[in-house]
């Protein structure tokens, strides 16, 4: 993802890049605390939003179309977790290339230009609803390519985005293990408003159903959401994807906690521009984040 790339970007999504910018931008920023970083690590996946030129030339969709799947902002709303000893890990590349909250091959064949491998994870739902590792449609349904790609190209995606995203997540986790005997791992994503009917929850926790993290890790967020005024569902319809899943093991000391943030909070979602109640939401969050750290040795039971 070059400096030409991005400026591309910059032109058509309004996005600010400087010539303080470097000329490359890695795969993964990791915002790490000051000092010895505590228990818990946040990571958004979702909100990366530096599209390459290769997606932006094969897609049959305008960019701010292919925004529609990025957690937008979603990164910033957790900008306070240094401040209270927390890795924030987030991915830069946007989920419409390459979505790091998947296994790392779970692909569509009718994406492709040729046969899979048989090892290829073709029929898990995700795939069938055409949001695998390399998405086949952008979370509002609408196709993403107008052309097939070929396997080569989803290797390149996955060696050059997948597999950097997870080696630093999963060595932020293990450090908080060996350091402090256990991790709290909140997994950060936003959703889309229901628009027309009933007003839907301004947060849903997704712990796997209780299988992903200790009861008192999604009590607390629970609780800390409602005092704030929020209305808050568990499971409901986001119960935890591949990263909750894959991490959450509560046996081992990892408890692994997914937070979806109603996007109308926060941004007009049909351009993408911060609202006035984004500063709120940012606040709140860094009040979630403190409590989170604060209780966390209870919580861990360390």
């Amino acid at each position: 993802m070059t400096r030409p790339a991005l400026r591309g970007l910059n032109a058509q999504m309004d996005l600010p890049l400087t010539d303080a910018d470097p000329p490359t931008l890695p795969p993964v920023l990791v915002h790490q605390p000051q000092g010895t970083a505590g228990p818990v690590v946040f990571a958004s996946p979702h909100s990366g939003r530096a599209y390459p030129d290769a997606l932006l030339e094969a897609a049959r969709l305008t960019p701010p179309a292919l925004r529609r799947s990025e957690d937008v902002f979603v990164d910033e709303l957790f900008v306070a977790a240094p401040d209270h000893g927390a890795p924030l890990i987030a991915a830069t590349f946007p989920r419409a290339w390459c979505d790091a909250n998947r296994e790392p091959w779970e692909l569509d064949p009718a994406m492709f230009d040729g046969e899979l491998p048989d090892w290829v994870n073709t029929t898990s739902p995700r795939v069938g609803a055409g949001l695998g590792t390399v998405p086949r449609v952008v979370a509002s349904g609408e196709a993403i390519y107008r052309r097939k790609l070929s396997f080569d190209e989803a290797k390149a995606r996955v060696a050059a985005c997948w597999n950097p995203f997870h080696a630093t997540l999963r060595a932020a986790v293990d450090a908080a293990v060996a350091t402090h005997g256990g991790c709290l791992l909140i997994d950060c994503h936003s959703m889309p408003s229901p628009g027309a009917g009933p007003k839907g929850p301004d947060f849903v926790l997704g712990d796997a159903h209780g299988t992903a993290c200790a009861p008192g890790l999604t009590r607390t967020v629970e609780e800390v959401l409602a005092g704030l005024g929020y209305q808050v569902r568990r499971n409901d319809p986001y119960a935890g994807g591949y990263i909750t899943r894959h991490y959450g093991r509560p046996r081992d000391g990892v408890h692994a906690l997914q937070i979806e943030i109603a996007r109308g909070l926060y941004i007009d979602e049909a351009r993408f521009q911060k609202l006035p109640g984004f500063a709120r939401v940012q606040r709140d969050m860094g009040t979630l984040i403190a409590r989170i750290a604060g209780r966390a040795p209870s919580l861990l039971g360390t």
